[in-house]
């Protein structure tokens, strides 16, 4: 074991305030904090390029309540031995215990069902939008899972680590621990400014939330070998298995999207060329030559 150079010691309780049977917690507040910062995020693009305002809130809202119904979802099924005894702590996720990714796979799911449903304008595009806004949410939400200290980590072998002190926090106890929640925050607003550069550098609708989803792909394969999740696979945790799943897809929707071009260059190039064949004489007929008399 090394000498810690840093030691971040967080001896805050994780539950906030207890009242009339409610429990508020850190991981709660920043979970809703995340969610309000994403919306507000999303909306802010929208208005900058004209998009339906309007529609980014009611879309927000059906990504909010599949992200919140994957995220707990997956979790549960994840953890399962803590929940198959006591079926209603499935609901009570303001204590803690949601799966990241899961809220990325429920809350799109609830976005694209509701924008097919409802013919939302440019979905591609839409989609992007939610992305930026998503990691940001994600990022403001980790700081609830860094206080909370739920989601354990390898003893860490660097100068510094994190000492969760309060009595009442999940990881109390257990030795200096790595950041990994904390490297996953830093992580997300790495991408979250990726993003942004993609977004506004490459008008294609579509890469940016292509990008988001093999970014983050990336930001878990690598972060989740320093957490204590459990394995399922081939040593890989959960968060591990998924990467390894959609960041294949993301790269080919990537490729694809960038050197297919969009559907109305494409209409303006058939005009383009179709308007050069107009505007184009014929070739006179040829000129026949008669005989001379001899």
């Amino acid at each position: 074991m090394i000498d810690l150079l840093l030691s971040i010691d967080i001896g805050l309780d994780p539950s906030i305030v207890k009242f009339a049977g409610l429990d508020i917690t850190y991981h709660g507040l920043f979970t809703a904090l995340g969610v309000i910062a994403g919306v507000a995020i999303s909306a802010w693009l929208a208005r900058k390029l004209n998009y339906p305002e309007d529609m980014i809130y009611n879309v927000a809202l059906a990504l909010v309540i599949g992200g919140i119904i994957g995220a707990r979802g997956l979790y549960v099924i994840e953890e399962w031995s803590l929940f198959k005894d006591n079926l209603g702590d499935i609901v009570a996720i303001n204590t803690g215990g949601i799966s990241i990714y899961g809220a990325l796979i429920g809350g799109t799911i609830g976005a694209w069902s509701y924008a097919m449903i409802t013919k939302v304008p440019n979905i591609p595009r839409g989609a992007d939008i939610a992305g930026i806004g998503a990691i940001v949410g994600m990022a403001v939400g980790r700081i609830g899972d860094i206080i909370n200290g739920e989601h354990f980590a390898k003893t860490t072998d660097l100068p510094w680590g994190l000492v969760y002190t309060n009595i009442n926090s999940p990881s109390f106890g257990r030795a200096a621990q790595h950041p990994a929640v904390a490297y996953e925050m830093i992580g997300d607003l790495v991408i979250f400014f990726a993003l942004l550069v993609i977004y506004f550098r490459i008008p294609r609708a579509g890469v940016t939330f292509f990008s988001y989803v093999l970014l983050y792909g990336v930001l878990r394969l690598a972060v989740s070998f320093l957490r204590l999740d459990d394995e399922i696979l081939l040593g890989l945790r959960t968060a591990q298995v998924v990467a390894i799943l959609t960041i294949p897809p993301a790269i080919a929707m990537l490729v694809y999207l960038l050197r297919t071009p969009p559907v109305a260059e494409r209409k303006a190039r058939a005009e383009r060329r179709r308007d050069l064949r107009e505007e184009t004489p014929p070739p006179p007929p040829p000129v026949s030559e008669e005989p001379s008399a001899g």
